[in-house]
């Protein structure tokens, strides 16, 4: 898998620990070959991310909010 990934088998062993040094890019490849795709997807999704929408409507200026 760590070939797979691009990483070393090292790093593979850090993040089976969880370990917080790695980079989010390693585990994202990780995340990939195990085919969480459409979950990283929907996680990403500003649509569904409700906190970043009501910031986003603060911001609004009153005469644009609907």
């Amino acid at each position: 898998m760590a070939e797979r990934a691009g990483i070393a088998r090292a790093t593979l062993s850090k993040i089976e620990k969880g370990d917080p040094s790695v980079s989010m890019a390693g585990y994202l490849s990780v995340l990939l070959i195990l085919g969480f795709e459409a979950r990283l997807a929907a996680l990403a999704a500003p649509e569904t991310d409700e906190m970043g929408l009501a910031l986003d409507e603060e911001r609004l200026p009153r005469r644009i909010r609907g």
